[in-house]
């Protein structure tokens, strides 16, 4: 199968387009920077329409998973990647007569706030997103998913906290705030949320190519909702680093993320902020998923529990010198 991976620079991206070029379909690969892939690699900006329009010639799937992912940033950075991005991919799709695009979207999307217990995947709605981020996505899953139609199928993937050895959006800061004695458990610690290792969610997105299904979002999740308190412990355990202690209740933390948030933007600092309000959310908010509707669907399981993902990573961080070794 020809298969175009946009966005094959981050963990998951690379990952996926690594498990179908082992299986021995035809990928290309297009993102911003080198992924380093021994594949057909275009670089440049998914939201340039004619890169994407060269890219998409020929391609039987292709899947969408460039987005910028950063907590913070000028809403005019997540207009370009995420909304018009997709925008110009759907485009791009449209034009080159390729039948199949699985949009990777997030469940943020329909995450106005309250608890998530054993949702499903509720519409996208960019009124109540609560950040940049969410609301570029749900924007961007609007769009995606109303060009389903019977030349060009959509389905929506929403892959749920996706971490695994090499993850930098989740694994690497909490092991950074842990170091340096800032990784508070917020709300107690106590809300149930779902992750996803990373050998499952590329597991399902190869699911996602290979079904018929299309014109709706799924969630993709281990299906093994924790305690905040113990999915940290376990990261900082297989990192050899002290876990969190202190506590700071939700309201608190909601407040303080603002605070820093807004004075990281007005000062226009680099990098990413120790708190915001979107984090301290979803550290002390309960989100789950009801996965039944998703396994059914992609004819899909998960493969590595948490318990053997948290060792896997564990593995993975000595192997990378990245924490002590046990001797």
């Amino acid at each position: 199968m020809k298969v175009l991976v946009t966005g094959a620079s981050g963990m998951t991206g690379r990952a996926v387009a690594t498990a179908l070029l082992a299986r021995g379909d035809d990928v290309t690969v297009l993102q911003r920077r080198t992924a380093g892939l021994d594949t057909a690699e275009i670089l440049g900006d998914v939201a340039d329409s004619d890169v994407i329009g060269r890219a998409a010639i020929g391609q039987q799937v292709v899947l969408h998973m460039a987005a910028k992912v950063d907590v913070v940033g000028p809403w005019a950075q997540y207009r370009r990647a995420n909304i018009d991005g997709t925008r110009s991919v759907v485009a791009a799709c449209r034009a080159a007569g390729v039948p199949r695009l699985i949009n990777v979207s997030s469940p943020s999307v329909a995450h106005a706030g309250s608890a998530l217990v054993g949702a499903g995947a509720d519409p996208a709605d960019p009124v109540s997103a609560r950040s940049n981020y969410s609301r570029s996505k749900a924007v961007a899953e609007q769009l995606a998913l109303a060009a389903d139609g019977p030349e060009l199928a959509v389905l929506t993937l929403r892959p749920h906290l996706i971490w695994g050895p090499g993850d930098s959006q989740l694994v690497r800061p909490i092991i950074a705030r842990a170091r340096a004695g800032r990784l508070p458990l917020i709300g107690g610690g106590t809300a149930l949320i779902d992750t996803t290792y990373v050998d499952n969610a590329v597991e399902a997105l190869i699911a996602a190519v290979d079904s018929p299904a299309h014109g709706e979002a799924l969630v993709i999740s281990n299906g093994e909702p924790r305690p905040v308190a113990e999915i940290l412990q376990r990261v900082c355990a297989a990192a050899g680093v002290p876990g969190p202690h202190r506590r700071v209740p939700l309201g608190v933390a909601a407040a303080a993320g603002f605070v820093v948030e807004t004075g990281w933007r007005l000062t226009r600092r680099p990098g990413v902020p120790p708190l915001t309000h979107f984090l301290a959310e979803q550290l002390g908010t309960a989100h789950w998923f009801d996965q039944r509707r998703t396994r059914e669907v992609l004819r899909w399981t998960p493969r590595v529990s948490l318990d053997d993902g948290f060792e896997l990573l564990g593995q993975g961080l000595q192997d990378a010198g990245a924490r002590p070794s046990a001797g």
